[in-house]
């Protein structure tokens, strides 16, 4: 990838949507888990335990080339993107649910993260050519909770601004991945055929299955419907941009993020029908319309 856009342009980027991370945040959001325990315990035991499991299945039965399956397991290991709240607010999912749980889950994935990612460069004999050390992924979230913790004292400070902000920031969110998939793609040009060959059915697979684990699982589970929607976009919609940022900025390959930019490329559309599905086929308590936004 080019070396300005690797060096500024994925942090740049990252800073952004992170900070806009923070707009969305207060104190209260991270009380609130205290009362929710069993929606928030169930979608991160989905995200952290299940995902990445289902994951490694799918690498597996497509017999996936290592640098994708890793690239592969690294989505999984991802949080969830900013662009779930937005999708629990239009199909009537628990909007403060999705909060808690991208703070959370954000923080817990310091550690989740290079332990799963590891695992996958040691499961796929990658060690003599990919390392992720501990130190390198802690820097890494430093930098992306720096502008969280930012965007929440603004919030705090100037709540208006914040409120007024978070549309654009949304929007700036979505066109940052849809230059960042772009400019992988071209760098890769001379072999994107191959590769969206070989993980565009594992993207979608994974895509698809995030989506329906994290409705379906919560909901047997007892959780009440409007969280198991919450529970399915925060699961369902991954930070492809934080697994671009880690394949290119700390593994150093571009190959390994053509998995999370694939992802980018096709997980709004999903979402977007699985969204759909479940207001008009699915969920029960239909009446109650959207959550309020926290």
């Amino acid at each position: 990838m080019d070396s300005a856009l690797s060096t500024v342009g994925l942090p740049v980027a990252l800073g952004i949507i992170m900070f806009g991370l923070g707009l969305s945040l207060t104190v209260e959001d991270f009380r609130r888990v205290g009362r929710h325990p069993k929606a928030v315990v169930v979608a991160l035991v989905c995200q952290v335990l299940i995902l990445p499991a289902v994951c490694f299945a799918i690498v597996l039965a497509l017999d996936l080339p290592p640098l994708l399956a890793v690239g592969m397991l690294l989505l999984a290991a991802s949080p969830g993107g900013t662009s779930a709240n937005l999708f629990s607010h239009l199909f009537r999912g628990d909007v403060a649910l999705n909060v808690s749980l991208t703070a959370i889950n954000s923080i817990i994935a310091i550690v989740t993260l290079p332990i799963i990612t590891n695992l996958a460069i040691g499961w796929f004999d990658l060690d003599d050519s990919v390392s992720l050390q501990f130190r390198k992924v802690v820097e890494v979230f430093v930098v992306v909770l720096g502008p969280v913790l930012l965007g929440m004292l603004v919030r705090n400070k100037r709540r208006a601004f914040a409120d007024a902000m978070d549309k654009p920031v949304r929007i700036a969110s979505a066109v940052i991945l849809a230059v960042l998939v772009l400019a992988i793609l071209i760098d890769q040009r001379e072999n994107v055929g191959t590769y969206l060959a070989q993980v565009g059915v594992a993207a979608t697979a994974f895509c698809v299955a995030s989506l329906t684990v994290g409705f379906f699982v919560p909901r047997w589970l007892g959780v009440t419907d409007r969280q198991a929607v919450a529970s399915s976009f925060e699961i369902g919609v991954h930070n492809a941009t934080l697994a671009i940022y880690v394949a290119v900025e700390i593994l150093g390959s571009t190959q390994i993020s053509i998995p999370a930019a694939v992802y980018g490329l096709i997980m709004f559309f999903l979402a977007a029908g699985w969204g759909i599905v479940l207001t008009r086929f699915v969920v029960r308590d239909r009446a109650t319309g959207p959550a309020p936004a926290p």
